[in-house]
């Protein structure tokens, strides 16, 4: 087990407080004082992906100019990132070229983080060949793996995967993580259901009112023993769990639509119009979570690949996946496209934001944004046309060191080999090699100059 973790547990014990209390004080740095050879906290490095489907519109996304050595500017349709700017990378030229039995819905998204083909498998999509699930390790888990490897990394949880709208249903069009060859990871898309993985150890919720009212008593006693900054730090993250608690609480008392869907083809999702408020909910205890170091890679699904999501909340009636399919020439499918590519484009900015509101713990003058990696990409370049070509990468942050605030065409490269860069960035520099071997002989891209 975790030295530290061990200590930690001990210091508690001493204090008599019950390790119930745990979940909420993972990340402070005061509960090393009772570790003498406790070292000072070093730089953290983190690891979000976030996955929006169905291709994005080539003409809204990338710059103007591509040219690395000039200032990135941002088009219209990702104005929300613009507080982001000089911490933003925009990648294109990078394809997914691992090939294999599938539809190009279902290699874009279980090949998109494994790089590697598909399993023989009996699932069929579209007019292609039949095939099965992804056939390694995809990069979050890679790097979870890497992470929980070592003590000064390892996490309670190692990563976390979040969803929003994701439908019941399992298949290579719903899942991107794997833990290994045939092992996709589902994502949890109840924020309820979330919450009480990260807290729920506590004690069971449906005997007490609230998980702080469970642990108040020692957090309070805990509190006089904190530093200043320690105990600020926790208080925010109390506030922010207590808010949460209060949200999910009022959610769960509202009826599930406002217009309740008829019943319809079960392989056609209509997607709740609380989806807005879901995502927030989910991006809140996404954040919490890396904040109080429960785990330090995390994946944030919306929707699924081939997804029909009705995004009434933006004024829009037809299903996503329906519009990505519109040619280029149709102007309003264009501008319900540009619409729901720059809502996502919204969440993200959140997503930003609230990291870079929290101060990192033990290192003046940083963020959690600064020390966190967070990348944004789709299964397809272009709807309409299926392409695995120019995959829109976009990174935001600077936990793998990248240098940002600028956009770079690579002109067609295997995307293993920013998989490479990204886990040699995030510290895992034994990684030489990701997927298919036969994509990696260039290796890592250059991000760093």
């Amino acid at each position: 087990m975790n030295r530290s973790f061990e200590t930690r547990r001990r210091f508690l014990r001493d204090l008599g407080i019950g390790t119930a209390a745990l979940p909420f004080l993972s990340g402070l740095n005061s509960l090393h004082a009772g570790d003498s050879n406790a070292e000072p906290p070093t730089r953290p490095k983190r690891l979000v992906i976030l996955f929006s489907p169905n291709g994005t519109l080539p003409d809204e996304f990338w710059p103007d100019s591509l040219d690395p050595s000039g200032e990135l500017s941002l088009k219209p349709m990702l104005a929300a990132l613009e507080p982001f700017r000089d911490q933003t990378l925009v990648l294109k030229g990078v394809n997914n070229q691992v090939g294999g039995d599938g539809d190009n819905h279902m290699r874009g998204m279980s090949c998109l983080l494994t790089a590697r083909q598909l399993n023989p498998g009996n699932i069929q999509g579209g007019g292609h060949t039949p095939a099965g699930w992804a056939s390694g390790i995809s990069i979050d888990q890679e790097v979870r793996n890497h992470f929980q490897s070592n003590d000064q990394t390892r996490t309670r949880f190692g990563s976390l995967e979040f969803g929003v709208a994701v439908p019941d249903r399992a298949d290579p069009w719903t899942r991107m993580c794997y833990a290994g060859s045939d092992r996709p990871v589902a994502p949890i898309d109840d924020p309820e259901q979330m919450f009480q993985k990260l807290y729920g150890g506590a004690q069971d919720r449906q005997t007490v009112a609230s998980v702080l009212d469970h642990v108040s008593e020692d957090l309070a006693k805990l509190s006089r023993k904190l530093s200043a900054a320690d105990r600020q730090m926790l208080e925010q993250h109390l506030d922010n769990v207590r808010q949460l608690e209060t949200q999910i609480a009022a959610a769960a008392s509202e009826s599930e639509l406002v217009h309740p869907e008829p019943e319809i083809d079960p392989n056609i999702e209509l997607v709740n119009d609380n989806t807005p408020e879901i995502s927030r909910m989910q991006i809140d205890l996404l954040v919490n979570s890396l904040a109080n170091d429960l785990a330090r890679v995390a994946t944030l699904q919306f929707m699924r690949s081939v997804g029909q999501a009705r995004m009434r909340w933006l004024d829009i009636e037809e299903g996503h996946h329906s519009l990505s399919h519109e040619p280029d020439g149709d102007e309003q499918a264009h501008e319900k496209l540009r619409r729901i590519n720059a809502w996502f484009a919204g969440e993200l900015a959140y997503l930003a934001k609230r990291l870079s509101e929290i101060p990192e713990p033990g290192r003046d003058g940083e963020s959690l944004l600064d020390n966190t990696q967070i990348v944004w990409l789709n299964e397809l370049g272009k709807g309409n046309s299926h392409t695995l070509n120019d995959i829109p990468f976009l990174l935001v942050g600077g936990g793998a060191g990248f240098k940002t605030g600028r956009a770079i065409d690579f002109g067609g490269v295997p995307h293993n080999r920013l998989w490479m860069s990204l886990a040699q960035g995030l510290g895992h520099q034994g990684l030489t090699s990701f997927g298919s071997p036969d994509f990696c002989a260039d290796g890592p891209l250059d991000l760093t100059s």
